[in-house]
């Protein structure tokens, strides 16, 4: 943001990276991209422990948690990162309103997960 004065929207970043390329700011979008997948390796190489990360081993559960997650974005025009991060920190109102839809979402969805589908 500093920078380009854009927001770190991590759905919009790695979205933009797939064709048409219209605006020029390809290698700085791959950049940001490289960037968060490198930063757990290069806390792995200086601490020397890996980082934890728990991912569920059902495909067609995560499948749908992807499709979900990625019409959220788009009906949503952000996704966590940025109106959870970046927008939050502006105190935009479309965002707080965003993220409280999203959270509550989250929180209705692993109880339901946890405690009546069983999981």
């Amino acid at each position: 943001m500093l920078w380009e004065g854009r927001i770190a929207g991590i759905s919009g970043i790695v979205g933009r990276l797939l064709p048409p390329y219209g605006d020029g700011a390809f290698l700085s979008r791959l950049g940001f991209v490289v960037g968060l997948i490198a930063a757990p390796l290069v806390i792995a190489v200086a601490t020397g422990e890996a980082v934890g990360q728990t991912v569920s081993s059902n495909v067609p559960l995560m499948i749908a948690a992807g499709l979900l997650v990625g019409f959220g974005s788009v009906w949503g025009d952000g996704c966590t990162s940025g109106h959870g991060v970046c927008g939050l920190s502006r105190l935009s109102p479309r965002s707080f309103a965003a993220t409280g839809v999203f959270m509550a979402t989250a929180f209705v969805t692993v109880f339901l997960v946890r405690h009546v589908i069983g999981g």
